[in-house]
């Protein structure tokens, strides 16, 4: 069957002699894993337009019974050439496509695709001193999209209803805990400005006042290992690795 979808490269990588296998993240049919044949010869109706994060309309030969299947034509639209070209915004960028790629589900979800292509744009326009406040919130934004958004208004153990202010954040527990639950856990102290700019991202608010280079490693630290022990079950990521580490 042949279906013509949005689709975003979020992997490739060189097959035989003349071939390429990318992974596609697509609006109409989620994650899917195709061929490109000819894809290196010098005159392949391909062309450069399958590199890293390009987004367009891929012509697509599906058969279910197949985990494999056969790209048949790409029609760019956007190569984003401009994260490329900043190193902080494209490990951000390369750390969302990993988070999609390993961890999306395998059935069709439209606002998935439709997030990480907004979140790719934003990325990509935003004014280099926003970038690490706007990388956190693409990250979040996908964390919480593919359903592991840490628990920060209520207990993550009991429920119970937080008060304001400074917290203690439990990555084993998910979230935050109430004063009873914290007493002989292992927590780490999360400020009040902190949790309160954590409230903020989970809510898909940009604006959570500046970052100092510390407080952006604490943030970055935080997601990092909140997805490392909550959605990847502690698998190797390595784009997010290196976004965590500060590009």
């Amino acid at each position: 069957m042949l279906v013509s979808t949005p689709a975003i490269v979020l992997h490739s990588f060189k097959y035989g002699d003349t071939s390429k296998i990318v992974r596609l993240l697509t609006r109409e049919h989620g994650v899917q894993s195709a061929i490109a044949k000819g894809a290196f010869r010098p005159k392949s109706r391909f062309g450069a337009r399958l590199q890293f994060l390009s987004q367009g309309s891929a012509q697509l030969y599906i058969r279910q019974t197949r985990d494999l299947q056969t790209l048949a034509g790409f029609d760019l639209s956007d190569q984003r050439t401009g994260l490329t070209q900043h190193l902080e915004r494209y490990a951000a960028a390369s750390a969302l496509a990993e988070l999609v790629l390993r961890l999306s589900p395998a059935e069709r979800h439209p606002e998935i695709f439709d997030l990480l292509a907004a979140s790719l744009d934003r990325l990509e326009q935003a004014p280099a001193p926003s970038i690490p406040a706007i990388g956190l919130l693409s990250l979040w934004s996908m964390v919480s999209a593919l359903g592991f958004a840490p628990s920060v208004e209520r207990c993550a153990r009991d429920g119970r209803v937080l008060p304001e202010g400074a917290g203690r954040f439990s990555l084993a527990d998910g979230g935050l805990l109430c004063s009873a639950c914290a007493s002989g856990t292992e927590t780490s102290k999360l400020p009040a400005e902190d949790r309160a700019a954590l409230e903020a991202l989970l809510e898909g608010k940009q604006d959570i006042g500046p970052l100092t280079p510390r407080r952006a490693a604490a943030h970055r630290r935080l997601l990092a290992r909140f997805v490392r022990r909550h959605a990847a079950e502690e698998r190797e990521l390595k784009a997010l690795q290196f976004w965590e580490a500060g590009s």
